[in-house]
């Protein structure tokens, strides 16, 4: 089947769905809070009783432009919400307030690597709408049971064109869709809880034909992976269709995690007519240059002006840079600890290895960290004075400074007896014992083994407890050999 496969290509684009973390509703003061009892989130207007008018969440549309700004996308100025029409248990008034002909955000494109290659995906567009309730399946044997309180929640749906040309490239495009909603601080961009979903446009074509042939639409995923198993498992399914003469036809489809295969839904022939027309009750929201300017002045830095700065303005080399903006928390923490240290690099091989390893092991979060950046940047400060050096700091020092935050580097190597020795008269004495002890290594040495200085070094640091300063016992050590 791989030889099959390799004659075509997968078409892929992208919808995804990410609910903004805005206090209260698109349409309504409720809660939008994540977590509460069902039905407890509710009021007349996100249930849509007769009567009741809509205001549209400035919040939200602050958002909204965020995103559009940081995907280079042009942004409306004149923006109308319109009314799409579908009966579902689910959506209590019978419609969904959205953006139809006039999406906020529009003609942007996302940029990302995958497999060492530069990619550009193209966005179609940006538009704001409201989130359904949601609807429950398998807690009861005979009813379907609907919690509300998501109703009426700000959702921006980010639309890509079908640029995306595997798995691989669909997963990393999340990933630059989910830590952009993050830096900007507009969505947790947890797809497990919900707040971030995914439909995914598959479709297949020999290489080299340039049409597009029908699409599957598979919906409503709610993890990375899942959107890669689906994209790959649709991609070996429509080939074999092909390959076998069926008809590929439209159609919407789900993705059953535990199998890993789609099932179909319902076909999808025609665009569903959902009677979209102008919302009666909300007037157009009018987005002005200098609330565009306003807005752009207040983002934060994304990852990719810090991966510049990072490199250019600190010296690092571009893998350190990556991985650390990968995660917002770990940037931040990294930017206020290069505001007390220039020691650029140690601060990063901090981060990315003893915290990095700590965190791992105990399951936290960067934001769960106990050292604050100042202990940090005291206890860096501290092997580059010389007195002590990064083993020991890694070794001894930093597992006390977790459990006892509040007490400074220094005062914990005074504790336990581990200040770095300089005393030239004593490192002498113990390289010479040392060397008594290893004739045979010393003859090995001498006749060209000049790796046996790693033991030669590491005997006298063990003989010293661990205090010997390791650049002055290298010096010593190459006297004594020469």
């Amino acid at each position: 089947m791989s030889s099959v496969l390799d004659k075509y290509e997968v078409i892929v684009g992208l919808e995804v769905h990410a609910q903004l973390s805005t206090a209260s509703k698109m349409y309504c003061g409720d809660s939008a809070e994540f977590g509460a009892a069902p039905n407890t989130q509710v009021s007349p207007l996100s249930l849509g009783h007769p009567g009741t008018l809509p205001r549209v969440n400035k919040k939200a549309i602050e958002y909204a432009v965020k995103i559009g700004l940081a995907t280079h996308c042009s942004i409306r100025r004149e923006n109308q919400f319109a009314r799409k029409n579908y009966f579902y248990a689910d959506l209590p008034k019978g419609y969904q307030i959205t953006q139809d002909k006039t999406p906020l955000c529009y003609d942007g494109y996302i940029e990302f690597e995958c497999a060492g290659e530069k990619k550009k995906v193209e966005l179609e567009r940006i538009h704001m709408e409201e989130d359904a309730g949601k609807s429950t399946h398998d807690l009861d044997p005979y009813f379907t049971l609907v919690d509300l309180n998501r109703a009426g929640v700000p959702l921006i749906e980010i639309v890509s064109r079908p640029d995306i040309r595997s798995s691989d490239e669909a997963y990393q495009y999340l990933t630059e869709v989910r830590k952009l909603v993050r830096y900007l601080d507009i969505c947790d961009g947890n797809m497990e809880e919900g707040s971030m979903r995914c439909d995914a446009n598959i479709s297949i074509r020999l290489k080299g034909d340039t049409h597009l042939n029908p699409r599957v639409e598979v919906k409503n995923m709610n993890s990375m992976r899942n959107v890669k198993k689906a994209i790959e498992f649709e991609f070996e399914r429509q080939v074999h269709m092909m390959e076998s003469g069926e008809r590929l036809a439209q159609e919407t489809r789900g993705f059953d995690a535990l199998k890993g295969v789609t099932l179909s839904q319902r076909s999808k022939e025609h665009a569903h007519d959902y009677r979209y027309f102008p919302e009666p009750d909300l007037p157009p929201v009018i987005v002005t240059d200098e609330y565009i300017t306003d807005v752009k002045a207040a983002m934060p830095k994304l990852s990719r002006d810090l991966v510049a700065e990072y490199t250019s303005t600190y010296g690092l080399p571009e893998y350190d840079a990556r991985v650390i903006t990968d995660d917002k928390d770990t940037a931040f923490y990294f930017n206020d600890l290069l505001k007390l240290t220039k020691n650029y690099k140690a601060a990063s091989n901090w981060l990315l290895g003893p915290i990095k390893s700590y965190l791992n092991e105990n399951a936290l979060e960067i934001t769960e960290l106990p050292i604050k950046p100042q202990a940090l940047a005291d206890l860096i400060a501290v092997i580059d004075g010389g007195k002590t050096n990064f083993a020991v700091a890694s070794q001894k020092v930093f597992p006390e400074l977790v459990k006892n935050p509040e007490e400074a580097p220094l005062a914990i190597l005074e504790r336990l007896n581990l200040l770095q020795s300089s005393d030239e008269g004593l490192i002498k004495q113990l390289a010479e014992e040392v060397l008594a002890k290893y004739p045979e290594k010393v003859a090995s040495f001498k006749g060209g083994q000049s790796g046996l200085m790693g033991l030669f070094v590491g005997e006298v640091m063990k003989a010293s407890k661990g205090k010997a300063d390791p650049k002055l016992t290298n010096k010593i050590l190459s006297d004594l050999l020469a």
